[in-house]
């Protein structure tokens, strides 16, 4: 009879030995059957398994992970848990680890290469068997040597890094842009702010390096249909540091400081979202007032009173096909890097009108 109630103590964990006796087994034999590795008839694995179950066995992952090499665990790691892009695309990729049986560790980086070296050495740390990464700066490859100099493959998603090639899973950012700024130019703006979180060092010039990979090509492409429309000095339009000086306090000098802004292009929903309170809380109504453009088609930008206006991208595939590229270097593929850019699509609400 068994005191363990009484004790407080609780019962000893089954062990594979344990397995392998109750199966009739080799401990060997039970351990490959247990981790799925090296030969091992159907007839004697569905005894071990079926020994486990009755005896309600465990795995000890760490033992797993030292005995065949593979933890089953996936990383990513994101620039911002509390951006919808990244919640989106974590969900996307995880979605595929889970449906081939993988686990998945979740890191954030706070868009900091500092923060995002700790995030990846815990990563490493944990064994996991390849990581997804939205790389903090496109220009340092430092944070990426780390992860291939650890022999881990890593796939990038939402940005890349220069001089390093490997698998990545991009948006079309660039053409995306300029879509979204000729629709406000054939609505007649040509005062156009576009607002983005990403940090730099000077006002912005043309030309000027961005960290950014997605930011910059959104910048570029944005830039560039201006100054095809004949706007004058289309880079004093571009307003970068906005997670550094506030949305809300770059919005409220943009909206009332005279310089006859018309229109915003928000480069993520969290800043659009801003930007739409803070013309409200001005008295600015939207479209008449201001015009309103945000990447990423969040849930608040189509039940908001008018719905914003919209450039699209497919967040969930862009973590989804991330995941599935990993998976095919964890399991093997040694073939030359492959960089998949995927379409944006623009959705027009009731945010943009002509000028007044």
């Amino acid at each position: 009879m068994s005191h363990d109630s009484d004790t407080g103590t609780s019962r000893r964990e089954v062990t594979v030995a344990d397995v392998a006796e109750a199966a009739g087994v080799a401990k060997a034999t039970a351990a490959r059957a247990l981790g799925d590795y090296g030969a091992v008839s159907d007839s004697v694995r569905d005894r071990v398994l079926t020994a486990a179950d009755r005896l309600g066995y465990r795995p000890n992952a760490l033992a797993r992970t030292m005995s065949t090499g593979r933890s089953n665990t996936l990383g990513i790691v994101v620039g911002d848990i509390e951006n919808p892009f990244f919640a989106q695309a974590t969900r996307g990729a995880s979605d595929v680890a889970s449906a081939a049986g993988l686990d998945f560790i979740l890191s954030n980086s706070d868009e900091d290469p500092g923060v995002e070296a700790q995030a990846i050495a815990v990563q490493l740390a944990k064994r996991v068997d390849g990581l997804l990464l939205a790389p903090a700066s496109s220009t340092d490859p430092s944070n990426l040597r780390s992860v291939l100099d650890a022999g881990r493959p890593v796939v990038l998603f939402d940005r890349v890094v220069e001089g390093i090639e490997v698998d990545a899973v991009i948006a079309a950012n660039r053409s995306g842009a300029r879509t979204a700024t000729r629709l406000l130019l054939d609505a007649g703006h040509r005062r156009i702010a576009m607002i983005s979180t990403l940090e730099h060092d000077d006002v912005y010039r043309a030309g000027a390096m961005l960290t950014m990979s997605s930011v910059a090509e959104r910048v570029d492409g944005f830039v560039s249909a201006l100054a095809e429309a004949g706007v004058a000095d289309p880079a004093s339009f571009v307003h970068l540091n906005a997670r550094r000086d506030g949305v809300d306090t770059i919005a409220r000098r943009l909206l009332t400081d005279g310089s006859g802004i018309t229109a915003v292009i928000g480069s993520d929903s969290l800043i659009a979202l801003q930007v739409f309170r803070v013309a409200r809380e001005l008295g600015l109504g939207i479209p008449n007032d201001l015009s309103l453009i945000a990447f990423d088609d969040a849930d608040w930008t189509w039940v908001s009173t008018p719905g914003v206006t919209v450039m699209s991208q497919p967040i969930h595939e862009i973590g989804a096909e991330a995941a599935r590229l990993l998976l095919r270097r964890v399991r093997g593929d040694a073939g030359p890097p492959v960089v998949r850019v995927l379409d944006q699509k623009l959705i027009e609400r009731g945010s943009v009108a002509p000028p007044r």
